[in-house]
């Protein structure tokens, strides 16, 4: 079995958020970066399990620069076979599904895995766009994996029960909360990491198709309103005035 996962690093989540250029690009300074959770925990432990269990290879994919090669050891630290970092800046949507989707169309993967989105744009976008540039079949949020032979049986959480999927390979899919569980790297995975390889490939040419016209940082949080525990009417006055929750 071959597979390719698709991952990328964020900010970690104790990181201060700031904007540059007029609130048109993140401000990278002193930001410490991690492997997105969702990517890690749930798309490449799954990936790893299952070629554990049946044979194959794990390959992860990333576009990014050589700031991203840190997190790029890290999921190979913890098990992946191989890496590949496609040296672009990722833009836009389009522009990273793009570069996945050419690097993946000649390699025969059977299984692409993505994390259901990342912790920092939360655009849960780049799956589909592969999967409809390999023209091949897509799952979203599937939070349980199994494979038999070329046939893949999959869970999707949905309102008021489970969703099972059957679908052959090749495809695509995004991978949610209860697909696996993380996994940390021991000594002899991370002095591994340090000698598999990670291949760096140009991109292919992509116009942008879209653009950040302003971010926006969330009001600041006020103050803690402490009442007397009998001062019942003018906690439902804050509730409904101010709180609006009721």
């Amino acid at each position: 079995m071959k597979l390719l996962v698709c991952i990328s690093k964020v900010p970690d989540t104790t990181s201060k958020i700031n904007f540059v250029e007029n609130n048109t690009k993140f401000d990278e300074d002193g930001v410490q970066y991690i492997l997105n959770p969702y990517d890690e925990w749930y798309a490449l432990v799954r990936a790893l399990e299952l070629v554990e269990a049946q044979g194959g290879s794990v390959t992860t994919i990333t576009v990014g620069s050589a700031s991203d090669d840190p997190t790029i050891r890290k999921a190979l630290a913890i098990g992946a076979n191989d890496a590949v970092r496609i040296d672009a800046v990722p833009s836009d949507p389009y522009f990273v599904a793009k570069q996945i989707a050419e690097y993946a169309k000649n390699e025969d993967f059977d299984i692409i895995l993505t994390g259901k989105e990342t912790i920092n744009y939360n655009g849960a976008q780049i799956g589909g766009m592969i999967a409809e540039m390999l023209n091949t079949p897509f799952v979203s949020l599937a939070t349980k994996l199994d494979v038999q032979n070329n046939v893949a049986t999959l869970e999707r959480d949905v309102k008021g029960g489970v969703e099972v999927v059957e679908v052959n390979t090749p495809f695509v899919l995004s991978a949610a909360k209860g697909m696996a569980e993380q996994r940390i790297p021991n000594m002899r995975g991370i002095m591994a990491a340090r000698t598999k390889p990670l291949n760096v490939i140009n991109p292919t040419e992509q116009e942008l198709l879209s653009s950040v016209v302003q971010f926006e940082l969330p009001d600041a949080k006020s103050g803690c309103k402490y009442l007397e525990p009998e001062n019942m009417d003018e906690l439902v006055e804050l509730l409904h005035n101010e709180a609006k929750v009721i």
